[in-house]
């Protein structure tokens, strides 16, 4: 593993002695630009909006980590700065616009300038997540996302979407118990959308279990419907994994 001196800015891992081979995932938990970046030449508004990160998401995987004693790995900058659930390679990776909001810190990046983004801010997240995941037998890996109910004036009425991409093990179980909500396969996004970059290379290559969950932010706007939705989706992945015969802890 590369050690990176000042990962504990970049990365933050929420309790790493848990006992479950569960390792949930929040590449989207903080709307925090750091201040070299002079807030990458965005409104105020916007830097703490959906654009920036997942809006309640990360609170809803910290109550998730304690219900199913997992360990938690979650960026500590925005999205803006590096979307950790893309590749380099990809422009979205460092989005020059993203929905209606231009990103003037984001356009015309030279090649040095991308490199040095990405091993500042994604190589330290990316190496951490992958360590955690090398440290427990038979991991399953679990991204926790929030998504906006209105996107370029389109409503989404979905309230939870259970995403995968080539390995649907996990996402079939869980739609099997879900209930009570209206939950879709692979909707508001799926694999042609280019979100299940965490799953793919951290799980999918390695053969480990795995799932990515989009919860409408609407639903999570305070501690209570935050806990509440972490303890139905605690739920339904204990279930889900007992089907598939692997093994979880819930606290």
């Amino acid at each position: 593993m590369i050690l990176h001196q000042d990962e504990s800015e970049i990365v933050e891992v929420l309790r790493p002695h848990g006992r479950s081979p569960i390792i949930l995932v929040c590449e989207h938990a903080s709307w925090h630009i750091p201040p070299a970046l002079n807030d990458l030449g965005i409104t105020a508004e916007a830097r703490k909006s959906h654009v920036a990160w997942d809006p309640g998401a990360v609170a809803v995987a910290q109550s998730m980590s304690q219900a199913l004693d997992a360990t938690l790995v979650s960026s500590k900058v925005s999205r803006l700065v590096y979307d950790c659930n893309r590749p380099p390679h990809e422009p979205s990776s460092m989005p020059a616009r993203s929905e209606a909001h231009d990103v003037p810190g984001n356009q015309d990046l030279t090649d040095a300038e991308k490199n040095a983004r990405v091993a500042r801010y994604y190589a330290p997240f990316r190496d951490r997540l992958a360590s955690e995941i090398a440290r427990r037998t038979n991991p399953v890996v679990v991204t926790i996302h929030s998504f906006t109910p209105i996107y370029n004036g389109q409503t989404r009425d979905v309230e939870i979407g259970i995403l995968h991409d080539s390995d649907s093990r996990l996402a079939d179980a869980m739609l099997a118990i879900a209930q009570d909500h209206d939950v879709r396969r692979n909707v508001p996004y799926g694999p042609e959308d280019g979100v299940t970059h965490t799953l793919k290379e951290h799980a999918v290559a390695h053969g480990h279990l795995n799932v990515m969950i989009e919860i409408r932010n609407d639903l999570i706007t305070d501690k209570a419907s935050q806990d509440a939705i972490a303890k139905l989706l605690s739920g339904w992945i204990a279930q889900a994994l007992e089907t598939t015969g692997a093994e979880t802890c819930q606290g």
